[in-house]
C-alpha cells in the first residue's frame, strides 16, 4: 500500500496530492552522520512478506522520513508527521531505540517541519504506528547493520564476532574491546536507502516494546513549558481580529470602517473581503473590530436542528453499494422475525481545547509560520498558493498542537494569517476565538442509518440491509458473518449547511452506534442476552477472543432491565484494532439523566508499543466518545451556527468520567495496528444499550440525552 492508497482509505474518493522529494535537497543541509533514508514506496513497508523487492531507484521513491546518527552519537529522527497528544514522540523513539539499540534519552524526534522534514501527507487515520512504524524499525535495522560493518572495519574482526548494543558496536567475547557509535559516524557522511527486507526482533527479544513508558513530552505540557501556535511571541508582532459573516453563505452588502481607524496604533485592513482589524494589543484589535461596521445578506434556511434528518434524506440520493453478499430477498425470505429501524446522529464538533491559530512573519523573502496543524506540507502548499509564492519560500516550524481529531486537517487560520502578514508587513498572529471555532470547523457531518435485518430461529443472522446517509463507509464491513448483506453509501450535493470533515474515526461512531444498537434490539426481540447473541454471530476467533477478555475483565452477569441500573457493549473495528467495550450506567427515571458509572474496554491491536500510551489514548478516546453519546450537540439554523461555546456544548467533565480499565490482547509478535481511534467508535452504541437495559429506553439518535430518554419512556 502506497501513500495515495492510504489517502483513498481514509479520506475515500477524494485525491490527496502525493508530493516527491528531492533526497539531496533535505540531506545536503546535514552535517556529518550515518543517514538512513525510508518510504512508504520501499520494500521495508512490505518487510513482513516475501513479496519481491521494489528495484525502483533511491530517487523514485517518495521520501516519507529519514533517521541520522550525528557525530556526538546522539539520533535524530526526522518525520512529516506531528506530535498532538497522541503519544508518537515517544512510541516512535521506543521503536528507534529497540531496534537500533540506543538509549531513549539520546533521541530527538523531528516533526512536521517543513523545511527540515521530508514531505508527510498528514497526521491523521491512525496511520502512523501501523505504518510508520515497521518502516521506522526497517531503517534502524539498516543502520545497526551498517554501523556492524564499520565497527567490524575499525576493530579489524569479522562483523559476526560483534554487536550492537547501548549505542556501541562491542566484541561478544571481549565487552572491552568497543567502539561508540559517535566515533564510528565521525567526520563521515554516510547516506544509505534500505536495501533489503530487515530480519526485525521477535517480541521475546524486545527490551523497550512493549514497555510503560510515561510521553517523553509530559512534564513539559503540566509544567506550562510546552510551546503552542498562541505562545509564540515576536517583535512588532500585531494581534489579528477578523470580521465574520453571522451566517455561513452570507454576502457582505457593505461596510464601515471610519470608527474603528481613530483608534490608536490600528491597522485596518479591507482587501478581497478579508476585513481585519490588527494591533499591539488584543484587546484594542478586538475593540476595533466592534466599530466595523458591515451589513450582510443570509441566504434562507433549507434545514434546522430538527428537519436536517429528512433533508438528509431528500438530498443525499447518490448512492454506491460498498459490501454485498448472498442474496437479500432470499435472505428476509427465509427469516423468521425480521426488524427495521432507522438511526439519527447529529453534527458534531472537534473541540479541541486549543483553537485553530498560526503565527508567522517574513524573514527576508520567506515566509516562515507556527501553525496548529495536523498537516504542515498541506499548510505549505495552501499558503504559498494564497500567496502566489514558490513553495520552498514557506518554511511551517514544529510546535505541539492541543489537540487535532482530524479538525486540523484544514487551515483557514493559516491562510488569513499569511495575508494579513504579507498585506502589514509585520508578524501577526491569528487565534480563533471559541465562537469563531465553532462557526468554522469541519463539523462531524449529521448522518441517517437505516438497518432492516432477518433473523432465523435460534438467534441467527440471516439477512442484513445497512443503508449509510452521509456517514461513509468507514466501520460498516460485517463482522457477524451474515450469508446476505447489502451495504449502501448515500451522498449528494449540498447536503450540509456548513463545512463537514473528518472527526476521530470518521463516520464509524455513527455507524458503529447504528449496527450496536440494532444488534440489541434483535437479541431482546428473541430474550436472548445481547452478549450471548454476538458470540452466536461473530465467527471471528479475534473478536470472540477480545468479547471474553472484556467480559471477564468486567465480570459481566446477564444484565437485567428495569432497575435504573445497566450495562452495554458494543464491538467495533477500525484502524485494523478489534474494541469491545462494557459500559455500566445508571438512569434517573424521573430526569432522564444518565449517570456512567464504569467503562471496561478491551482491545486487540496486535503489537502494543507502549502500554501506558495505548492506555492514555483508549481513556482519551472513551471520554471523548461519552461527549458525544451523550451531551454534544450542534445547534444552528441552517448556516447561522448557535453553539457558539461550552456553555451550550456540553463535553466530558471528570467529575461525571467514570472509572475505566482497559486491557490488550497478547499479541505481541502481530504487526502494530491503531490506537488513537478505535476505542472511541464503540461508546454510542455501549451507552445506548446501556440505557435500555437500566430502563427500557431505546434511543435511536445521539446524543442520548434526558429528553430523548423520556420521550422513549413514554
Amino acid at each position: 500500500m502506497n501513500e495515495k492508497q492510504i489517502n483513498k482509505l481514509y479520506f475515500g474518493d477524494v485525491d490527496r496530492p502525493v508530493r516527491s522529494m528531492d533526497r539531496r535537497n533535505f540531506i545536503k543541509k546535514l552535517g556529518g552522520g550515518l543517514i538512513i533514508v525510508f518510504s512508504l514506496s520501499t520494500q521495508a513497508f512490505k518487510s513482513r512478506s516475501e513479496d519481491d523487492h521494489d528495484k525502483r531507484s533511491d530517487e523514485e521513491l517518495d521520501l516519507n522520513a529519514y533517521l541520522r546518527i550525528k557525530e556526538d552519537g546522539t539520533v535524530d529522527c526526522y518525520t512529516g508527521k506531528i506530535e498532538m497528544g497522541q503519544g508518537i514522540i515517544t512510541s516512535l523513539a521506543q521503536v528507534l531505540s529497540e531496534e537500533l539499540e540506543v538509549p531513549m534519552n539520546t533521541i530527538n524526534m523531528v516533526m512536521g517541519d517543513t523545511d527540515l522534514c521530508p514531505y508527510d501527507a498528514g497526521t491523521w487515520g491512525s496511520l502512523t504506528t501501523r505504518f510508520f512504524d515497521p518502516l521506522l524499525r526497517a531503517a534502524a535495522v539498516e543502520a545497526k547493520g551498517e554501523l556492524l560493518k564499520m565497527g567490524a572495519a575499525k576493530l579489524r574482526c569479522q562483523e559476526s564476532e560483534l554487536l550492537n548494543k547501548g549505542g556501541f558496536v562491542i566484541s561478544k567475547t571481549n565487552s572491552a574491546q568497543r567502539v561508540s557509535y559517535a566515533e564510528l559516524t565521525k567526520g563521515e557522511k554516510i547516506v544509505k536507502t534500505i536495501s533489503s527486507p530487515p530480519i526485525l526482533k521477535k517480541a521475546k527479544d524486545f527490551k523497550t516494546i512493549g514497555q510503560p513508558i510515561i510521553s517523553t513530552d509530559a512534564i513539559k505540557k503540566v509544567s506550562g513549558q510546552a510551546i503552542y501556535t498562541s505562545d509564540i511571541q515576536l517583535p512588532g508582532m500585531l494581534y489579528a481580529y477578523i470580521k465574520r459573516p453571522p451566517a455561513h453563505g452570507a454576502q457582505l452588502k457593505s461596510v464601515d470602517i471610519t470608527r474603528a481607524k481613530t483608534l490608536k496604533g490600528i491597522t485596518i485592513i479591507n482587501e478581497d473581503g478579508l476585513i481585519a482589524a490588527l494591533h499591539e494589543d488584543l484587546l484594542m484589535a478586538e475593540e476595533a473590530m466592534v466599530k466595523i461596521k458591515a451589513e450582510w445578506d443570509i441566504p434562507a434556511a433549507k434545514a434546522d436542528s430538527e428537519s436536517i434528518f429528512d433533508h438528509i434524506l431528500t438530498t443525499a440520493t447518490n448512492s454506491r453499494t460498498t459490501e454485498e453478499k448472498g442474496d437479500l430477498s432470499i435472505g428476509f425470505e427465509q427469516s423468521e422475525q425480521i426488524i427495521e429501524a432507522t438511526y439519527l446522529d447529529g453534527y458534531k464538533a472537534h473541540a479541541s481545547i486549543e483553537t485553530h491559530a498560526a503565527t508567522a512573519q517574513f524573514e527576508g523573502d520567506k515566509l516562515v509560520m507556527w501553525a496548529s496543524t495536523q498537516t504542515p506540507f498541506g499548510t505549505r502548499e495552501a499558503v504559498a498558493n494564497a500567496l502566489n509564492m514558490p513553495i520552498d519560500k514557506v518554511h511551517i516550524k514544529q510546535v505541539f498542537i492541543g489537540g487535532g481529531f482530524g479538525g486540523k486537517i484544514y487551515n483557514q487560520q493559516a491562510i488569513e494569517c499569511a495575508k494579513l502578514t504579507k498585506i502589514s508587513g509585520k508578524p501577526v498572529q491569528v487565534a480563533w476565538s471559541r465562537r469563531e471555532e465553532f462557526m468554522y470547523d469541519c463539523f462531524r457531518p449529521a448522518a441517517v442509518i437505516k438497518v432492516k435485518a432477518g433473523l432465523q430461529g435460534g438467534g441467527k443472522l440471516k439477512a442484513w440491509s445497512f443503508d449509510v446517509y452521509c456517514a461513509g463507509p468507514r466501520g460498516t464491513q460485517d463482522f457477524y458473518n451474515v450469508p446476505n448483506v447489502k451495504t449502501q453509501i448515500f451522498r449528494g450535493k449540498e447536503v450540509h449547511p456548513f463545512a463537514t470533515g473528518a472527526w476521530r474515526a470518521p463516520g464509524n461512531n455513527t455507524t458503529t452506534f447504528a449496527r450496536e444498537s440494532h444488534i440489541d434490539v434483535l437479541a431482546h426481540s428473541i430474550g436472548m442476552d445481547p452478549i450471548e447473541f454476538r458470540l452466536l454471530n461473530a465467527e471471528d476467533l479475534k473478536i470472540k477472543r477480545t468479547i471474553k477478555l472484556a467480559t471477564d475483565t468486567f465480570g459481566y452477569k446477564k444484565a437485567q432491565t428495569g432497575t435504573n441500573r445497566g450495562c452495554g457493549m458494543a464491538i467495533g473495528t477500525d484502524a485494523g484494532t478489534i474494541v469491545v467495550l462494557i459500559a455500566e450506567v445508571e438512569v434517573n427515571p424521573a430526569t432522564g439523566v444518565v449517570t456512567p458509572l464504569r467503562m471496561v474496554c478491551a482491545q486487540d491491536m496486535g503489537q502494543v508499543v507502549n502500554p501506558h500510551g495505548a492506555i492514555v489514548q483508549t481513556e482519551g478516546g472513551l471520554t471523548m466518545g461519552l461527549g458525544y453519546a451523550l451531551y454534544e450537540d450542534v445547534e444552528f439554523n441552517w448556516g447561522t451556527v448557535e453553539t457558539q461555546n461550552f456553555d451550550s456544548y456540553e463535553i466530558t467533565k471528570m467529575a461525571v468520567t467514570p472509572p475505566i480499565e482497559c486491557v490488550f490482547a497478547d499479541d505481541m509478535d502481530s504487526p502494530p495496528q491503531g490506537g488513537g481511534e478505535p476505542a472511541i467508535v464503540t461508546v454510542g452504541g455501549a451507552i445506548a444499550n446501556a440505557v435500555f437495559h437500566a430502563c427500557g429506553a431505546r434511543v435511536k439518535q445521539m446524543p442520548v440525552t434526558p429528553q430523548r430518554i423520556l420521550e422513549a419512556l413514554r
